[in-house]
């Protein structure tokens, strides 16, 4: 089976089930009563209903699975569980890494749903949040250590993970917790918009996907198409009367799915540029955003709406063209990071350059773009 195929049967089934999954879903968070109720940070004004990133988690779950499954096949193991023990038992390289990566993606939705249902305290999410991306971070790198690296390209800025010393790992460990939580509240902060998560998790999954299929790992081929369509299928229902939201189990989903697949790339041998380029405007959007909240004297953690996503559409944009600009401006990154597997050192260095240029743009257009008085 070719890696398209494999992106468009797990891709398929999981678009499917994250489209249907919802009119199960929404009547126990009907049920539990997991609203959201407009606040100083909030972009809407009525209660809505939140939580649909439980539909996206079982969607993905289950495509998870299936890649597995599959992935089992092909190996001439039989599909199941026990199938898929016998396979890590035995080193299979692409198995153990999307088992990890699907288990840690998993747990993050989960810690989410616990947010919403309960609500949890900053310190006991924050070390929840710690030991997932602890747990994800070092499996990912011991598995590459003790499988088959790509290989990374030093002038691409890509790593061998299985040549570097002892003192880099436990570095490219803590970088790994590091970015892996941080993205997290990251994807959770610029959750703010109807459509923005989901165009997000769409232009992520097709440029991790494409990454894989240029890199020839067909575990991040369906990883990518696993995260793509499960955020595809929520899209129809946040943009739709009376809508619905993710929640903190979808945008922790979302930024858990997405910092965890780009860190198992790198590590894998994938170009840095191709592996984080999804991720930079959302980086540059929160880091620049809190640097000067903090340096005008407000607290980092105070519900506002000074994000550029949220002044963008305070200039009187729709939800839709907010979150559509600020996804234009993703899918140029990600295509600048997917151009660094074909360059030399120069033409990496220039697409680096090129990169930080859209972030640099997309942080003006607040004071760039016009004024709608429609």
């Amino acid at each position: 089976m070719s890696e398209l195929h494999l992106a468009l049967i797990v891709g398929g089934v999981t678009l499917a089930l994250s489209l249907a999954s919802p009119l199960i879903i929404k009547l126990l968070l009907v049920r539990l009563g997991i609203m959201d109720v407009p606040n100083e940070r909030s972009s809407h004004d009525r209660p809505v209903l939140r939580g649909l990133g439980l539909a996206v988690l079982v969607a993905m779950s289950l495509g998870y699975w299936l890649a597995l499954n599959i992935d089992l096949a092909l190996s001439r193991e039989r599909p199941g569980l026990g199938g898929l023990v016998r396979a890590i038992a035995a080193g299979d390289t692409s198995v153990v890494m999307l088992s990890v990566l699907a288990g840690a993606v998993l747990l993050c939705g989960l810690l989410g749903f616990g947010e919403d249902l309960r609500g949890l305290s900053v310190p006991v999410r924050s070390v929840f949040l710690l030991l997932i991306s602890a747990a994800a971070s070092i499996g990912l790198i011991w598995i590459v250590r003790a499988g088959e690296s790509a290989g990374g390209v030093p002038w691409q800025l890509g790593i061998d993970t299985a040549e570097l010393p002892l003192v880099w790992l436990v570095l490219l460990g803590g970088y790994g917790i590091l970015f892996v939580s941080g993205y997290i509240n990251v994807a959770n902060f610029m959750d703010g918009l109807n459509g923005i998560s989901g165009f997000h998790g769409v232009i992520a999954g097709l440029a991790f996907a494409a990454a894989g299929w240029l890199t020839g790992l067909s575990w991040l081929v369906a990883a990518g198409a696993v995260l793509a369509a499960g955020f595809a299928g929520f899209l129809p229902w946040n943009l739709s009367k009376p809508g619905g939201f993710l929640g903190d189990v979808g945008s922790y989903l979302l930024g858990g799915a997405v910092a965890i697949t780009s860190f198992a790339a790198w590590v894998s041998g994938v170009p840095l540029l191709a592996a984080i380029g999804p991720m930079v405007i959302y980086f540059g959007d929160v880091g620049v955003t809190l640097v000067k909240r903090v340096r005008a004297g407000h607290k980092w953690d105070e519900p506002h709406k000074e994000h550029a996503y949220q002044r963008i559409q305070q200039l009187g944009y729709s939800h839709v063209q907010a979150s559509a600009i600020t996804a234009a401006c993703t899918l140029l990154t990600s295509i600048l990071g997917l151009a660094s597997c074909f360059t030399g050192l120069w033409g990496t260095l220039a697409l680096l350059v090129a990169g930080l240029g859209v972030v640099v743009f997309y942080l003006r257009l607040p004071k760039l773009l016009p004024i709608r008085t429609s």
